[in-house]
């Protein structure tokens, strides 16, 4: 049986697609102790190692929901002190599903299994994302009805988007992509500051455990979560 580097890495529980070709261009992987070439792929019996240690398939997938703290970083690289692997302090190796960034808090899926990694990550499937958004000053309707209709940001216009106000500088938003700090640039366009952000809902996953702490995805959660995204694009390029 042949599977693709990438996707025996994924499969592995080691990391995601995307990541497992950074590792590969970066020629950290190797094939029965050789550099592999571009498309290379696993045949039954060969060994693959990343830095020199062995990689086997993973045995049992874990899913989890944590509470991320504003200045924990959503990287899994161990020279990065406050990397939110060592954070959890998991007997297992695990990895993020897509990113919160360090100065922003609220809810990141966790887990060991590549392939659920590839179809949330996917943008054209559109699964939501929502936050609690506070300003630095108060929000108008004009802003409101701008923000829902799209952004210019990143030489691209952000999608629409579910937008509702809570307080005079307090609004929910809800997303379906996710572009590099993508809210305080939204914010930013129309002159206003993200002063807190929370992210309170991935798709069918809502936060409700305290910060900083994590917990299993709850059975109907997991089979919910696997239904949303089962018809999700899940192709070799799913990683690029």
């Amino acid at each position: 049986m042949e599977t693709r580097l990438n996707k025996y890495l994924s499969e592995a529980g080691f990391c995601s697609r995307r990541e497992a070709d950074r590792l590969i261009e970066k020629n950290r992987v190797t094939i029965n102790d050789e550099l592999p070439e571009l498309g290379t792929k696993v045949q039954d019996g060969d060994i693959v190692k990343v830095d020199g240690k062995q990689i086997g398939l993973q045995e049992e997938f874990v899913y989890m929901a944590l509470y991320k703290p504003v200045g924990i970083t959503s990287t899994t690289d161990k020279a990065d002190k406050s990397n939110i692997v060592d954070f959890m302090k998991y007997n297992k190796r695990i990895f993020h599903i897509g990113r919160l960034d360090k100065d922003s808090e609220g809810l990141i899926l966790m887990t060991n299994d590549g392939d659920i990694v590839n179809k949330i990550l996917r943008a054209n499937n559109e699964h939501e994302k929502e936050y609690i958004v506070q300003v630095d000053k108060n929000i108008t309707e004009a802003f409101l009805s701008r923000m829902s209709k799209g952004v210019p940001i990143l030489d691209t216009v952000t999608k629409p988007c579910k937008i509702r106000k809570i307080s005079d500088n307090t609004f929910s938003l809800t997303l379906t992509e996710g572009l590099n700090r993508q809210i305080r640039r939204m914010c930013a366009y129309y002159e206003y500051k993200v002063e807190k952000l929370k992210r309170i809902r991935v798709m069918n996953i809502k936060l409700d455990m305290a910060k900083g702490k994590w917990r299993h995805l709850r059975p109907y959660e997991l089979e919910r979560l696997k239904s949303l995204v089962q018809d999700s694009s899940k192709t070799e390029d799913a990683s690029k």
